[in-house]
């Protein structure tokens, strides 16, 4: 059965995972307060009413971030109204194809998911635009988190923690490949705009995504090889994003690569114990015995690395794996299924259990997870040529020169503290 139609395929989805705190989750991006309060560069009702329209849309935008009752179609309400507006001050709106005379009107302060409380500064729209979008993409992983963590999650619910974590990899790729690079002042080493970070976030969610498809394919009891072939294809996402860190300073990605390096070694236990499966089925029971013993092996060091984790310090909440049924599943799946290989080799085969390890030449032809493709929206009907013309700045450099510039603090987003719910007991094998 193709994994593209997994989700019709049961009324509804009883996952025997609950995720809050199998997902690690950095903090979000703060930011310091905007008024658009142009000091008569507005030179119409119009025009000002666009400066006023920001304001009031951008402070709400922010609000969202930390409501526990958004979902994401409020989101979207939120994020359309200000980006459409935030247009104004990026595209050519003279009939030419010059830059746009309010781009870099505006200095905007954000922080940074892995930089702590210090912020950057760029005095350019689009650092406004993409900052902002990138914090839109986080909520996103954030609200997947949230959601699965719920004691009983409906097949409804499921595809929803799949949709959000497959849009927001979508949002990274989008800013990554074509916005970010028009920035006139690079990402600086380590932040959040800079490739590496972009691309373990985009990694990530497409590795969490796959983590969804898995619990679903073995919830319906789909061959074991698929099931090998998505944990092998998703502990590969996992170390691919690990390896991105690496050349980043310890302190700011020692913790989450470790999240990185536990779910890639748990997703390989994973791989190896229903490639196990496979070979016995195909008589191999001498290589089935040998894979489901670095199966064993790699779930240890699973094990390890999660007590490595909840010790290292840095940003983000932190996971706590090996508390949850899938974790404690997989090693019960594991030590089960070896023991009967190891007593069918006993009794019908008796093989030689070889020294190397099987091959995981695995290739998942269904369930991958491909980022969902984003697009900033059309700009608002506000911002005509008419009311452009309207921006005059050289009434905006003098007033400037009146009035002193105040430095606005950049105060750390108080997020939510969700606490976990009781575990269901639910079981997945």
């Amino acid at each position: 059965m193709s994994l593209c139609f997994i989700y019709q395929t049961s009324s509804f989805y009883h996952p025997s995972h609950r995720m809050t705190h199998w997902f690690h989750r950095n903090p979000l991006k703060a930011t310091a307060p905007v008024s658009f309060n142009f000091y008569g560069v507005a030179g119409s009702p119009s025009a000002n009413k666009i400066c006023n329209d920001l304001r009031t849309s951008r402070a709400r935008l922010l609000e969202m971030f930390t409501d526990t009752t958004c979902d994401p179609e409020i989101m979207k309400n939120a994020t359309d109204t200000y980006f459409s507006l935030l247009q104004g001050f990026i595209a050519s709106l003279d009939g030419t194809k010059q830059e746009n005379k309010l781009r870099f009107m505006q200095n905007f302060k954000w922080t940074d998911t892995l930089q702590g409380n210090t912020p950057s500064a760029q005095q350019d729209a689009i650092f406004e635009l993409v900052s902002m979008a990138f914090n839109v993409a986080i909520w996103h992983t954030k609200f997947a988190s949230r959601l699965a963590g719920k004691e009983n999650v409906t097949e409804e619910e499921a595809k929803d923690v799949h949709r959000s974590l497959k849009f927001a990899a979508g949002i990274f790729k989008h800013l990554k490949e074509v916005h970010i690079p028009r920035l006139i002042t690079p990402a600086e080493k380590g932040r959040d705009l800079e490739p590496r970070v972009m691309d373990t976030y985009m990694v990530q969610c497409k590795a969490e995504a796959q983590e969804v498809t898995i619990a679903r394919a073995i919830e319906l009891k789909h061959n074991a090889t698929l099931i090998a072939a998505l944990a092998f294809e998703t502990a590969n996402f996992y170390q691919k994003a690990d390896h991105t860190l690496n050349t980043l300073e310890p302190e700011c990605s020692s913790k989450w690569r470790k999240y990185l390096q536990l779910k890639q070694h748990f997703y390989m236990a994973y791989a190896y114990c229903y490639h196990g499966q496979t070979l016995l089925v195909s008589d191999k029971c001498g290589e089935s015995i040998r894979s489901l013993q670095e199966a064993e092996k790699c779930y240890s060091r699973a094990e390890a690395l999660c007590k490595e984790y909840r010790q290292t310090k840095g940003p983000g909440s932190t996971a706590k794996p090996s508390e949850q049924l899938f974790f404690t599943t997989l090693g019960g799946l594991i030590k089960n299924t070896l023991q009967k290989c190891e007593r069918e080799n006993g009794f019908i085969y008796f093989h030689k259990v070889p020294a190397e390890v099987p091959q995981l030449e695995l290739k998942a032809s269904y369930g991958l997870a491909e980022p969902i493709s984003f697009e900033f929206p059309a700009l608002s009907e506000q911002c005509t040529p008419e009311v452009y013309t309207t921006f005059d700045l050289t009434k905006g450099a003098k007033a400037e020169k009146a009035k002193p510039k105040q430095e606005e603090d950049v105060k750390p987003m108080k997020e939510p503290d969700l606490k976990p719910q009781k575990d269901t007991g639910c079981v997945i094998s």
